[in-house]
This record gives C-alpha cells, sequence and structure tokens, in this order.
C-alpha cells in the first residue's frame, strides 16, 4: 500500500472505505440519538433499587420514612448508592402515599392494596419520579421501574410495571412522548 493512500477497511456491503469514517458502536449510538450513560445513573440505579427494598418493608411494617432512611443507611449497597436520591425517593413515597395509590387507582384494574407488594413499591416510587422528579427522564423512569421488577417482583410483573407507568407517563409528563 501507497504511504500517501489512506488505510482501507471492509464496509458490511462489500465495499471499500476509508478507515476513520468506520464508526464506533459508542458514535453509531450517539447519531442515533442514545444518550451516554452518566456516571451518577448507577448511583441512582442504586438508590432505586435500595428504595424499593425499603418502600416493600414500610408496606409490611408501617413507620416513619426517617426510620427507614437510618435503617438502610447501613446497607453495604448505600456506599454505591447517591443517599441524597434515596431519601428523597423515601420521604416523597412515605409523605405521598395516600395520593399516589388514589392516582395509581385510576391506571390499574385492581386497588393498589391488592398489588403484589414488590410491584407495589415500583409503581408508588415511578409515579413519584414521574410527578415530582421532572429530570428524571419518563424513558429513565419506566426502564429501572421495569429492571427492578424483573429482578425482584412476580415472573410477568414487569409487562404490568411497564403498561400502567406507560399510562401514567403518557398522562402526567405529555410533552415527552
Amino acid at each position: 500500500m501507497a504511504p500517501d493512500k489512506p488505510s482501507v477497511d471492509q464496509d458490511p456491503s462489500g465495499g471499500d472505505r476509508p478507515a476513520e469514517a468506520v464508526p464506533t458502536s459508542s458514535a453509531k449510538r450517539r447519531a442515533a440519538g442514545a444518550a451516554v450513560r452518566d456516571p451518577g445513573s448507577a448511583a441512582r440505579a442504586s438508590a432505586r433499587k435500595l428504595a424499593v427494598q425499603a418502600i416493600y418493608r414500610v408496606q409490611l411494617n408501617d413507620g416513619p420514612w426517617q426510620d427507614l432512611v437510618s435503617e438502610f443507611a447501613g446497607d453495604p449497597e448505600m456506599a454505591r448508592a447517591d443517599r441524597e436520591y434515596f431519601e428523597v425517593l423515601v420521604r416523597g413515597v412515605c409523605e405521598a402515599r395516600e395520593a399516589l395509590d388514589a392516582q395509581l387507582a385510576g391506571w390499574t384494574d385492581r386497588t393498589p392494596s391488592l398489588l403484589d407488594p414488590v410491584e407495589h413499591a415500583v409503581l408508588l416510587i415511578g409515579l413519584h419520579e414521574l410527578r415530582e422528579r421532572l429530570e428524571a427522564p419518563r424513558r429513565v423512569v419506566v426502564s429501572e421501574a421495569v429492571r427492578l421488577t424483573k429482578r425482584f417482583g412476580a415472573t410477568d410483573g414487569h409487562k404490568f410495571v411497564n403498561a400502567v407507568l406507560d399510562r401514567a407517563a403518557r398522562e402526567l409528563r405529555p410533552h415527552e412522548h
């Protein structure tokens, strides 16, 4: 190959193109409009996971949200979590639980008291985020809720959570659709 000739790579269509024109997978995602993962998103994901566990616990044994925050402060995973976001979620859900349940009842086919406790906890957190945490994109809220339900919920619970939060998001955040 001549020194002044650019190197070439084989493209999928069988032709050759200059090597510098071959986009990387991250460049392809950015070009397609996909968000680049925020380094704080893992900390928020951990905060959501711990918040689901805390809200699950308060459903079984009611108590003040401050006790939950204190109890979970010693959890080993809290070191990786966004503590402030965890507290915001737990406090927000606990303080507005009746209002969240009333709103949730409009998007489900059963009363919130009949929901599986894991799915109920995830839905309460997701609904709180959709209502109050406008900096969290709708897609992230729903995706994280589905991920948590797949991990902790019943076999097909994630489908229910996805459908309910999608209905809620269409009403609460119509500008994001």
